[in-house]
């Protein structure tokens, strides 16, 4: 056996999972559908060649920022620590060696590199084969998270497991001496929860605003209607948000708050998203299999709309702006269709030029954001900081023609039909011009969330407004809450 002296016996460090909190060929193949859908049908044929050739045709065609990766920062403390004391590091990795090769002239820690060629996938046996030869029987220290590592800590002097579980942690001190272990991190709910976006769902209940604006808030059957369709909507939406969220992974990377992102931060795991989306999607055609034909086709329609977001509208310029606005409006559509509640055009109308200013009020934060980064784009985006004077400008025109159509509308005969003293409704006018003016006086403070909607759930004002608005409603009716036989 060679000796023990920490500059004579070299630490060879696994990347997919060990040192990096995600796995490379399952990034790059997300980076490299998103850029290239129509290489889809390829993917059989590329791996009918084997592993290492699949991985390298895979590799050839993305740009791999390693700066950007989430990377085990205990480990990476550590390894800088034994590289210091004159430890001498390999990097030992099944991915692609122009992967891996960049991942090791980041962080110029590593003195080689082992890794697939295209030709070797080297992975568990071929890994070994290769560091025995390269060190011989014994020779090295490996550290390593999964069973595909087994027969190279059997070979290895000793052992350093990362993220590994108990029974395999078990097996791995049957095989050698454990030098150091670093736990896992669990899967919290928290986590869970932000990469399905639990805290989005509150956009959803604008499905229920039909309810309410046809005075049917006693109407069991409506009320029970548009929860399912809430339910359907809220468990499609999650599942587009993972899509989004794993086809942004680089980009999120680079945001001053969207790296935080569980898939992005390598929280949780991309093969668990890629998992996630069909289950989602699927319990939410079983939910929406209770409703009615129409709301069917209307959450279609939102799932294509949203898809065709995420993948190719939100990159172009205004087009993005337009989309969002459709989903919200496509959320009340939704609605009304559950519940059997024919939309009104005010309605439709006031809810189209509603959402078209907070979707500009949306980017108007993001630029501020970005002036605030000295950042002149967003990445992947059509917009720049300099746009922030004609987005802001069109989103107040949109935040005050929602307010003309609203007066409008108090002033209508089908207002004079539902309800029963009409004129406490002159209220809302003010009211819903205050909200969106204080909306936009935020964005020009920098004092908005990136998303209105969510910030309008935290704001104690818009809490408050809320409640007002309700009673006026309540007084515009007739009897105590409403017209009989519309709230009975």
């Amino acid at each position: 056996m060679p000796g023990g002296g920490i500059g004579e016996i070299p630490l060879c460090v696994d990347l997919d999972g060990t040192l990096l909190r995600t796995d490379l060929l399952h990034e790059t193949l997300l980076q490299l559908l998103r850029a290239e859908p129509w290489k889809v049908p390829l993917l059989p044929l590329w791996l009918a060649g084997g592993k290492a050739a699949f991985k390298r045709r895979v590799a050839g065609g993305v740009e791999l920022d390693a700066a950007l990766l989430p990377y085990r920062e205990d480990l990476l403390e550590w390894l800088r620590s034994e590289k210091a004391a004159g430890r001498r590091l390999v990097l030992a990795t099944a991915s692609d060696g122009e992967l891996a090769r960049a991942v090791a002239t980041h962080l110029g820690l590593f003195d080689e590199v082992f890794a697939s060629d295209g030709t070797t996938n080297a992975g568990g046996d071929a890994k070994r084969d290769l560091l025995v030869a390269r060190f011989g029987e014994k020779g090295f220290d490996y550290a390593g998270d999964a069973p595909v590592d087994l027969p190279v800590w059997r070979a290895a002097r000793r052992a350093v497991l990362v993220a590994t579980s108990p029974g395999l942690a078990k097996e791995a001190g049957r095989q050698t001496e454990v030098e150091r272990e670093f736990p896992p991190e669990r899967l919290s709910v928290r986590s869970f929860a932000e990469a399905v976006r639990v805290r989005q769902w509150v956009k959803n209940l604008l499905v229920f605003v039909p309810v309410l604006t046809a005075l049917r808030i006693r109407d069991g059957e409506a009320l029970a209607s548009a929860a399912l369709a809430f339910v359907a909507l809220s468990l499609c939406a999650s599942g587009l948000y993972v899509v989004n969220d794993l086809v942004d992974l680089p980009s999120d990377r680079g945001h001053r708050t969207k790296r935080k992102r569980p898939f992005a931060s390598g929280a949780l795991p991309v093969r668990l998203g890629a998992l996630l989306v069909p289950l989602l999607l699927a319990a939410s055609a079983l939910v929406a299999a209770y409703l009615p034909l129409s709301a069917r086709v209307l959450l279609g329609t939102y799932l294509v709309s949203a898809t065709l977001y995420t993948f190719w509208l939100k990159k172009k310029v205004l087009v993005d702006v337009f989309a969002l606005a459709l989903l919200y409006t496509l959320r009340v559509l939704l609605g009304g269709a559950a519940a059997g509640i024919p939309v009104s055009p005010w309605l439709l109308a006031f809810s189209i030029f509603v959402f078209l200013s907070l979707a500009f009020a949306k980017r108007a934060s993001e630029l501020f954001n970005l002036r605030a980064e000295n950042r002149e784009g967003a990445s992947g985006r059509d917009w720049f900081v300099w746009d922030n004077l004609a987005v802001t400008m069109l989103g107040v025109a949109s935040a005050y023609l929602a307010g003309l159509v609203l007066a409008i509308y108090v002033h209508s005969e089908d207002v004079k039909r539902l309800y029963g003293h009409p004129g406490w409704l002159w209220a809302l006018v003010p009211l819903c011009l205050y909200w969106m003016s204080r909306v936009w006086i935020l964005v020009g403070r920098g004092a908005m969330d990136e998303d209105p909607i969510v910030f309008a759930t935290r704001d104690r004002v818009t809490f408050w407004l809320a409640l007002v608005t309700l009673a006026f409603l309540l007084m515009a009716a007739r009897g105590p809450f409403g017209p009989p036989g519309l709230m009975e």
